[in-house]
């Protein structure tokens, strides 16, 4: 088991193509030379005690299929640069302490199938870009402090196999396509 903090030394494996770390007891920040691993397809640095943000130099990983970071506690804002991951097919940044809005910059990631932000401390509208993500099946968005949800999601939900909104905020007017069965449990108070 490996303990303490990720080395800014790592930024040297740069032939890398898979990096896991997960389920460890890692501890401190991503450090931003993780940019520098360019060949990477895998980043799994899940279920660790990982703290501060997601460095924007994850944005130089254009090669990422896979990025893990879930069960840390990553805080502040998701990174914009999120959006130039364009080969990410899986995102899973679920049980961390993420705050903000979800970046329009999500919109780029057409090729995504699988997204889970769940269980964070995000906040504010969905992004209408959402519905550019025509690929998805599986979103999970619930225990979060959504308010509303665009009506752009109504072209992709037909092909979720797992669509999970609930424990939020969301309010009405819902996408036509919704019930609020769909929808789960909101605290509209």
């Amino acid at each position: 088991e490996l303990t303490g903090e990720i080395s800014s030394g790592i930024g040297n494996l740069t032939s890398l193509t898979f990096l896991n770390l997960s389920n460890n007891e890692l501890t401190g920040e991503i450090p931003p030379e993780i940019g520098n691993l360019t060949n990477l397809t895998r980043l799994h640095l899940y279920d660790n005690q990982l703290t501060g943000e997601i460095p924007s130099e994850i944005g130089q990983l254009t090669n990422l299929g896979y990025l893990w970071l879930l069960s840390n506690q990553l805080t502040g804002s998701i990174t914009t640069e999120i959006g130039d991951l364009t080969n990410l097919i899986n995102l899973n940044l679920d049980g961390n302490q993420l705050t903000g809005d979800i970046p329009s910059e999500i919109g780029n990631l057409t090729n995504l199938t699988y997204l889970r932000l769940e269980s964070n401390q995000l906040t504010g509208e969905i992004p209408p870009e959402i519905g550019n993500l025509t690929n998805l099946t599986t979103l999970n968005l619930s225990d979060d402090q959504f308010t509303s949800i665009p009506e752009s999601v109504c072209p992709i939900y037909p092909n979720m196999n797992y669509f999970n909104t609930d424990n939020n905020n969301l309010c009405p007017p819902y996408p036509s396509c919704l019930s609020e069965e769909d929808l789960g449990f909101q605290d509209t108070s």
